[in-house]
C-alpha cells in the first residue's frame, strides 16, 4: 500500500510530537517539517530523518496531508492555502481565531473535498471513548481544567487555550442547542483572560458549569456528569473514570441501589490515537471524529463566552 505523505507545520512544543508520531507510523512518510526558526526545524528534521523548511508553501505539491501546529493566529492562512491545494489538514485547536475564518475553511473543504480534523485531543482520551453508550441525556455537568502558569498558549484567552477542550466534549455529550451563556473571567498575569467560569444552559435544560485557569497552584483536568440513572466522573490526566449507575438489585454498598465501577487506562497515548485516526480518515476518505464543523461549533461557544466576559467588564 502506498504511504500517506505528511508534513508538520510548526515544530514547537506540540508540533515536534506530531512529527515524532508520524515518523513512527508504517503507513506514513514524513516528507518534511516547517518552522520559522531554522535551528528548530533543522534539529527536528535531523532527529526524524526528514526535510526541513522555513516556508510551509514548500510542502504544497509534496504532501497528501499536514498537521498545522502553529500559534492560533496563523491557523487560518496556512490551512486555507493547503485546503485550496486539496491537502487534508489537521488543525490544532482552536480551529481559528474568528468564526468567519472557521466558516471559510469549512466552506472550502465542503466545496473541494479535502478533510479538516481539529485537534481536540480529549476526544481521543480512552476515558472519554469508554463513555460511549454510558452518557445518555446528561442534565448537569461540571468541569475543571486548571494548570500552573506557562507562557506558552498565552497568545489567546484561557477560554481558547484550555476551556475549549471541555466545551467540545460537552457539546458532543449534550447534543442540544445552547439557550443561554453566563460567564466571568479575569486577566491576572497576561494581557488576556487567565481564569474563567462559564455556565451554559441548553435547550433541553441541561446545565454545564465550566472552569478553566492557567494560574492554579495545582493541575486538574476533571469532568463530572449527572444524568437520571448515573453519575460519571472523568479524570482526563490519569485516564480514569468512575461510573455510579442505578442497579435495582443492589441494596447495599457505598450508595444503596447504585453500582460503582472504576476503570483506568494508564497506558493510553491520546495524541498517537488522534493522529492515527486522522491518517485513517485521509486514507479511507472518512469524516473525522472531530470535524471542521465540530471545531467551528466549539469556537463559536468559546467566542461567545469571551464576549460575555468582556461585556461584563470583568477583565
Amino acid at each position: 500500500m502506498e504511504k500517506i505523505k505528511v508534513g508538520v507545520v510548526g515544530v514547537g512544543y506540540l508540533g515536534k510530537f506530531h512529527a515524532e508520531k508520524y515518523a513512527r507510523m508504517d503507513d506514513v512518510e514524513l516528507v518534511g517539517v516547517v518552522d520559522r526558526d531554522p535551528g528548530k526545524t533543522q534539529s527536528v528534521a535531523h532527529k526524524f530523518n526528514t526535510a526541513a523548511f522555513t516556508n510551509y508553501k514548500n510542502l504544497i505539491g509534496k504532501v497528501d496531508a499536514v498537521s498545522v501546529v502553529t500559534q492560533t493566529p496563523y491557523h487560518f492562512d496556512i490551512s486555507k492555502d493547503f485546503l485550496e491545494n486539496d491537502v487534508d489538514v489537521l488543525i490544532e485547536k482552536p480551529i481559528t481565531t474568528t468564526l468567519e475564518e472557521a466558516n471559510t475553511l469549512v466552506d472550502i473543504a465542503d466545496a473541494r473535498g479535502p478533510i479538516i480534523q481539529v485537534g481536540h485531543l480529549e476526544r481521543f482520551n480512552p476515558a472519554v471513548i469508554a463513555l460511549e453508550g454510558v452518557i445518555n441525556q446528561p442534565m448537569f455537568i461540571e468541569s475543571h481544567r486548571l494548570s500552573a502558569y506557562q507562557e506558552r498558549g498565552t497568545d489567546v484567552d484561557v477560554v481558547l487555550d484550555l476551556m475549549i477542550h471541555d466545551i467540545d466534549i460537552i457539546l458532543n455529550f449534550v447534543k442540544s442547542e445552547i439557550k443561554d451563556i453566563d460567564a466571568v473571567g479575569v486577566s491576572v498575569v497576561s494581557p488576556n483572560i487567565d481564569i474563567a467560569n462559564a455556565r451554559l444552559t441548553f435547550a433541553n435544560n441541561c446545565v454545564a458549569n465550566i472552569t478553566a485557569s492557567r494560574i492554579s497552584m495545582k493541575t486538574m483536568r476533571k469532568i463530572r456528569i449527572f444524568q437520571n440513572d448515573a453519575y460519571v466522573s472523568v479524570d482526563y490526566a490519569n485516564h480514569d473514570i468512575t461510573v455510579v449507575k442505578r442497579y435495582n438489585n443492589n441494596s447495599s454498598g457505598l450508595i444503596p441501589g447504585m453500582d460503582i465501577k472504576r476503570m483506568n487506562f494508564t497506558q493510553a497515548d491520546p495524541l498517537d490515537a488522534e493522529l492515527r485516526s486522522f491518517i485513517r480518515c485521509v486514507s479511507n476518505r472518512e469524516v473525522p471524529a472531530v470535524s471542521g464543523r465540530d471545531g467551528r461549533n466549539a469556537l463559536k461557544v468559546a467566542l461567545s463566552v469571551i464576549d460575555q466576559i468582556k461585556k461584563a467588564k470583568w477583565v
